[in-house]
């Protein structure tokens, strides 16, 4: 593990769970991203099509082709907005409910598995990394260049 870089173990590990759960979507004729959809629409009060794209960190392409699978499956219905006639809301249907379900507690049974096997000190460290790594990201403090080389500095008077 020592020589593989922080993005590489990221990306295999993000990879992973993205094709565990898959294959676990796929025993329902459904996709992880289908399951994510189904978890971020409001089982009651449906939520704005502008909405789930930045919600889920999807761009419109993949959330159009998403949303189109799950109305020819039966799992959302599209109707106008009634504050906004220009807008859609999407609407969980009965059996789109009942797959939410199913998402649901295949997401809360890889969280009970993961918790069962990493101590509750060594995940909440995981998650301030992982907070640290987005903050970076979203300051745009990774590819700056003043801040890399405050970063390095800081690093070698660390080190020294």
């Amino acid at each position: 593990m020592k020589d593989k870089t922080i993005d590489y173990i990221l990306r295999a590990t993000w990879q992973a769970v993205a094709r565990m759960c898959n294959e676990e979507a796929s025993k329902y004729d459904a996709s992880m991203a289908t399951g994510f959809a189904l978890l971020s629409i409001d089982k009651e009060g449906g939520t704005p099509s502008t909405a789930l794209g930045p919600k889920m960190g999807m761009e419109a392409t993949s959330l159009t082709r998403t949303l189109k699978s799950m109305e020819e499956k039966g799992l959302i219905i599209r109707k106008k907005n009634p504050d906004d006639g220009r807008g859609v809301l999407i609407y969980l249907t009965e059996f789109g409910k009942e797959k939410r379900a199913l998402s649901k507690s295949t997401v809360l049974k890889f969280n009970e598995a993961v918790k069962l096997n990493i101590s509750e000190e060594k995940l909440q460290h995981f998650i301030e990394v992982a907070e640290t790594i987005n903050e970076l990201i979203q300051d745009k403090n990774i590819f700056n260049n003043s801040s890399v080389s405050e970063m390095t500095q800081q690093s070698e008077n660390t080190e020294n």
